[in-house]
């Protein structure tokens, strides 16, 4: 008997879009070094590394079904909201202390930046579009 999924559909596109990121991630010469650190105040997505600098990494999702009879392309299905829409001030502000208090709980003395990666997901053809934009500034 298999246990029934209690996440959300949002958690599940959550999860999906940050599986998607990590493969991107690698696929681009990062190294996943921690996936979900969770402290009360905060969480990050995504600790990597590339090149002895340490990327915090935020992942935003956003899903769509393709509506009958609109355009083909992905873009054009998906206008009208951008994930990054979600990193708001408040946000950034707590991305900071939170990626403080893992730097000091890992004892980490390098350099590092808070990038946010977004995906795009068309659910009716299973494609996925991932933007990185690097280096946000808190």
């Amino acid at each position: 008997m298999t246990k029934a999924d209690k996440r959300t559909d949002k958690r599940k596109i959550g999860d999906i879009g940050e599986n998607i990121a990590c493969e991107f991630l690698k696929k681009h010469g990062f190294e996943i070094i921690e996936r979900n650190y969770l402290r009360k105040w905060g969480e990050l997505d995504i600790v990597a590394k590339k090149k002895g600098i340490i990327h915090f990494v935020e992942v935003k999702s956003v899903s769509r079904a393709t509506p009958v009879g609109e355009q083909s392309s992905l873009q054009g299905r998906l206008s009208g909201y951008r994930a990054e829409d979600n990193m708001h001030l408040w946000k950034l502000r707590r991305f900071g202390r939170t990626i403080q208090t893992y730097m000091l709980h890992k004892k980490l003395d390098l350099g590092f930046q808070l990038d946010l990666i977004t995906v795009q997901l068309d659910m009716t053809t299973r494609v996925a579009r991932v933007e990185l934009i690097e280096n946000i500034v808190i």
